[in-house]
Parts: structure tokens; sequence; C-alpha cells
């Protein structure tokens, strides 16, 4: 079999397929990438068993067929060429020729046979997402994910469709992040828990695309296509918490301050916070907020005073300094709101302007207990 491609083209197909491929792989035939020719059409497929993706390019060719190549090795090569045409052709002794204007390279390849098969859906249910709210859903939950083996459920993304809208959740007991929209519905309910890396990848492809993604899913896993991409991934087997119940419903204390302010403040004063608990105080009383932090270890310690506009009982509450700025920093609203009840009860955090219409985004922090 023989076919003709652009190396720019290839090369930025084969980047994106190469994020699936993990760095020690248990089985050898993982370490290629799958090619398999029809006439015009390659599909090019990387996988790591749990996670399957693969890419349909168009190309120069007449003939069918299926071979493993070494990902590394291809991409490394097709790095150091400028644009220009290069023909593939595999021959008899278990090599693919690779010819470019400057010379021929060989790479030694394994039959596509060996390669194991991606999974197909059984009567799957499907949803369509425009790429630009999945890419943005993915982006403002995926960082409250947790990473704890023990508690795999944690470790992933809530998805929950239905035909009132579309619920992304994730939380890793310490932060919770929940992205609404009422938008884009789904045609029935339904709710699945989608890994980290699948959505990484998604995440760093559908930024640019403008198309409809179409995600199929079952019980045990889903595929999401749009373009010439094909990603299909186990999910998380198991009950995600009742994420509802930790939400608190009655916060009857109110800040609204400007976010790159309480950003920049809280930065600066965490330095100061100890090493190992992060701790920073929030002082409300009237319109001021005073933010403080204190290591008793080495008598470090910061304060600044900042106005808000507040509504409220005086309170003092204590959070995480590294949380709270990793919420504030996947905010993109010139305001928040930072509503509270009790200062041993979660915080939500909650942008004031910045989103489309149909677009919700609660952020819940829990405090650290204060020592007075």
């Amino acid at each position: 079999m023989k076919f003709i491609v652009s190396s720019s083209y290839l090369l930025k197909q084969l980047q994106v397929l190469g994020s699936v491929i993990n760095s020690s792989n248990t089985l050898p035939i993982l370490d290629n990438f799958l090619f398999e020719l029809n006439k015009k059409e390659l599909t090019v497929s990387a996988s790591d068993l749990e996670t399957t993706m693969s890419a349909t390019l168009e190309i120069e060719s007449t003939d069918n067929g299926s071979v493993a190549v070494p990902a590394k090795l291809l991409l490394d090569i097709l790095k150091t060429f400028p644009e220009q045409p290069l023909t593939f052709t595999v021959e008899e002794n278990s090599t693919i020729e690779i010819s470019s204007n400057s010379g021929k390279y060989a790479i030694a390849y394994a039959p596509g046979e060996e390669f194991p098969k991606s999974v197909q859906l059984e009567d799957p249910s499907s949803t369509l997402v425009p790429a630009e709210v999945l890419a943005t859903a993915i982006s403002k939950t995926i960082f409250a994910a947790g990473n704890d083996d023990l508690r795999p459920v944690m470790s992933g993304v809530f998805f929950q469709f239905s035909p009132e809208g579309l619920i992304f959740v994730a939380t890793d007991a310490h932060k919770l992040v929940k992205y609404t929209r009422t938008d884009v519905k789904a045609s029935q309910v339904a709710d699945f828990i989608m890994p980290k890396k699948p959505l990484n990848i998604l995440k760093s492809i559908l930024g640019a695309s403008d198309a409809e993604v179409k995600i199929d899913y079952n019980d045990a896993n889903a595929t999401f296509s749009f373009e010439n991409y094909l990603l299909i991934c186990r999910l998380i087997d198991g009950k995600y918490p009742n994420y509802e119940a930790v939400i608190p419903k009655e916060n009857p204390n109110k800040l609204l301050i400007d976010r790159a302010q309480f950003f920049s403040s809280v930065r600066r004063v965490a330095i100061f916070s100890n090493k190992t608990t992060h701790q920073i105080r929030l002082k409300i009383a009237g319109a001021e907020l005073n933010i403080s932090a204190e290591d008793i270890d080495y008598s470090n310690k910061a304060e600044e005073r900042l106005t808000c506009d507040y509504q409220g009982d005086d309170m003092q509450i204590g959070f995480n300094s590294r949380f709270l700025l990793e919420m504030l920093s996947n905010l993109q609203s010139d305001e928040i709101q930072l509503e509270m009840s009790m200062p041993n009860r979660a915080g939500i955090l909650t942008p004031v302007d910045g989103l489309d219409e149909g677009e919700t985004v609660t952020m819940l922090v829990m405090p650290v207990m204060l020592n007075n």
C-alpha cells in the first residue's frame, strides 16, 4: 500500500492523537499509531485501552490496508520536515518507507491486526453540544476534580443531561464547581462520569472549533465525534455523590467585590500563610474586607484591607488560599459574589457578570477552621 500526504497536515493531526498515548504501556502495540487506508481516506488511531482517538485525513491513494507505526519515531521525524508532500510506501520486509524531497527513511511496522479494536457502542443515547460550550464546561470544572485513586468517582467530571439543560459537576470534597447551560438541551435524562484524560484532550482541540460535537453514550462508554475526530472513552463506574446536598441554600451574608483586586490581594497575602495549611483569614465588617495570613513558625504575617459591598453580619472565615485562587482564576467576570452563612459552612462563589445567556457557574469552597 502507498499514499501521499502533506507533512505539516499529518504532523498536526498526529500531535493531537499523540496525547492519548501513555509514556509507559503494558502492551507494546499501544506505542504505535494505527494507520488504516481506504482509498482516499486515511484513518489514524491511538489508544491506551481506556481512551481511543482517531482522525480521518484526506490523502492521495488508491490502496487499502492497515499498519501500526511507532508513534514517537514518526512524530520526531515529521517535526523536522518543512512543509512538503511525503510518500509512504509499505514494503514487503515489514518496513514502511517515507520519501521526502531530500531523502528516504525506513521505519519498522507491526501488522494492523495486532492493534486493539475500538469499542462499538450498542444502543447509545445522543446529544449535540456546540464545541465552544463543551470546551468552556470542561475548563470551568476539570480543575476541581479530585486525584484520589481511592475515590475514583470524584476523579472525573459528572455530566448530567436532561430536557431542561446540561449540568457539569466536579468536586474533590474541598471544592466543588457546578456549571449549568439551559440553552443546550438533551432529549432524555442521562448522567455519566467522564475521566480527566479524555476531557483534557477534548479541551485542547475544541477551543478553536466552531463545530457541533455529537456525544453518544451508554452505561460503559461515551464517544465524542466532531469534524474529522472521533474520541471513544470508558466511563468511570460508580455513583456520583449527591452534590446538591452540600450546596448550602440559606446564605444571608453576601459580599460583592472586584475579582481582579480580590485575586491579587489573596495571592499576595497567601505568600505569608502557613506552608501546610495555606490558610488565609477573611474578616468582614461593614464595607471593609480584611484579608490576613500568618505563619507562626516563621513569624511571617500579612494583612490587607479592601473596600467591598457587604450585606450581612460581621464575620470571620478561613479558607485554603490555593483553592480560592484556583477558583478566582477560572472565573472571567469583573465582579464576583461570595455568599456565606457561618464560619464552618461552605462559601459560594459566583460571577456577577460576563456570562452568556443560559449559563450559570457556582463554585463552592469549604472553610478552614480558624484558631483564634
